[in-house]
């Protein structure tokens, strides 16, 4: 099943993720608000995945395009509150009702930051730094919901993880 993945950020984990999405058939947007970034994506995509696989990757500078018709919104932006919250209001309040929101945190609690939006349900984190994301293709993936992430959601995000060679373990976040 393809899904179009909107990932926030273009730096190493955003390009790695915006890589192995294509690679997966996703439809990928990558998104950052600085030029020199995406144009580093675009070149270091260009070569790891080759025009045909490149086809499939639309590069954004604005959340708002890159968020209209996906179905996962990943954001790599710091793990920091203020950045968390300022990045989830504005993918909550651009994207569709149904798009699924993913973010990669070790530090913050999710039910706090899915409480911030209009799609509490919606709201999974990845709970695990961004190094060990990247080197660990074929290992197990830790995902955190919270007691009202909705049963979609998670089928969405393990979908999506598999895809990428990854084994996801959920665990609701306070248990």
């Amino acid at each position: 099943m393809a899904l179009t993945v909107t990932i926030i950020g273009a730096g190493p984990l955003g390009r790695w993720l915006a890589q192995e999405s294509a690679r997966a058939g996703h439809h990928v947007f990558l998104e950052d608000v600085m030029p020199n970034n995406l144009h580093h994506a675009q070149e270091s995509l260009r070569a790891a995945l080759g025009p045909e696989a490149l086809s499939t990757v639309v590069f954004s500078s604005t959340i708002e395009e890159a968020v209209r018709s996906a179905d996962l919104a990943i954001d790599c932006v710091p793990d920091e509150l203020e950045s968390k919250l300022e990045i989830l209001l504005l993918l909550d309040r651009m994207a569709p009702p149904r798009t699924v929101l993913a973010t990669p945190t070790t530090s913050l609690s999710i039910s706090d930051l899915a409480n911030c939006t209009y799609r509490p349900d919606k709201v999974i984190g990845i709970a695990v730094e961004a190094a060990s994301l990247v080197a660990g293709v074929g290992s197990e993936i830790a995902l955190r919901t919270t007691a009202c992430t909705s049963v979609g959601s998670v089928d969405l995000v393990d979908a999506f993880w598999r895809s990428l060679g990854f084994n996801p373990s959920f665990a609701r976040e306070g248990d």
